[in-house]
């Protein structure tokens, strides 16, 4: 298998965009909407999420979407150190096995993830069923988010399943205008799919700065692989994606995001523990 670099090095610039707006929204996450936009804090971490966002575009240009997706995942590997930084703390233990884990994990994926057919776009029709089917996906569960006292995990599986499909109408956009240039904003589909791209993309956002209420380990843990597991779902039942190596492929891409699975929780739990008092009263201004 020939490894698209290009793709690999986006990927992991686009995760450094959205790891530095994670944390920031984090610190702010108390906050209600009218206040947040009149915070230039607030606009940096969008503007940080906006680059991460257009990195990541890119990137699926040069890879497809079950190799360029999972390394989202890479986002919390590096909030954690940004977070720890910022609370003038050492990274502990804990996170360093997470985070040699997780990468470890991405690792293997990256060695067996692959196409039949090239980078590959969705068909009308596919386009369509889709997004009835995300339509449902993210009403049931902002829905249950939004009950008083649920989880916040429900909404930042709601945000990771809203930039996953993103991700995938990206994919097919991007498809699009390699071809036939700027004359495919014409083609129903890309004008449809491009408008989807800003919906979904809005949602996920807020989405994912009401599960912040909480903090930030848990919420980004679930949207980091709510957004890989959906779009690699999208890629392998209508994009034609396949694990490149047969059986011993399909046992290292188990494998490997089995190691990637442990990484995040260790990284999630190491997130939850209580800091010290003077760090927590540094991250957590009252609203």
């Amino acid at each position: 298998m020939s490894v698209p670099i290009a793709a690999v090095l986006l990927c992991v610039a686009s995760a450094a965009g959205y790891a530095g707006g994670a944390v920031l929204q984090e610190r702010l996450a108390q906050r209600p909407i009218g206040v947040l936009l009149r915070m230039p804090l607030w606009w940096l971490a969008i503007a940080l999420n906006c680059a991460g966002a257009a990195l990541h575009v890119v990137a699926l240009r040069f890879g497809p979407l079950s190799l360029v997706q999972p390394f989202g995942v890479l986002t919390l590997v590096m909030a954690v150190p940004v977070a720890a930084v910022i609370a003038r703390r050492a990274v502990t233990r804990v996170e360093g096995r997470g985070i040699v884990l997780t990468v470890a994990g991405l690792i293997g994926i990256l060695l067996v993830a692959g196409t039949t057919n090239g980078i590959a776009a969705l068909s009308s029709a596919q386009l369509l069923g889709l997004l009835m089917a995300a339509a449902v996906v993210l009403t049931t569960l902002g829905g249950w988010g939004a009950v008083p006292g649920a989880s916040g995990l429900w909404l930042a599986a709601a945000a990771g399943v809203s930039f996953g499909v993103s991700s995938a109408l990206t994919q097919t956009v991007t498809v699009h205008l390699t071809g036939d240039g700027l004359s495919a904003l014409l083609n129903p589909t890309v004008a449809v799919a491009g408008l989807a791209i800003a919906v979904l993309a809005s949602a996920g956002t807020l989405f994912t700065q009401r599960s912040y209420r909480g903090g930030l380990g848990a919420p980004l843990a679930v949207s980091t692989l709510a957004n890989p597991v959906a779009a690699a779902t999208i890629g392998m039942v209508l994009l034609g994606e396949r694990i490149t190596g047969g059986g011993v492929g399909a046992l290292i891409a188990v494998v490997s995001a089995g190691a990637a699975a442990v990484g995040v929780s260790l990284l999630t739990r190491a997130q939850a523990r209580p800091r010290m008092p003077a760090s927590s009263t540094a991250q957590h201004c009252p609203s």
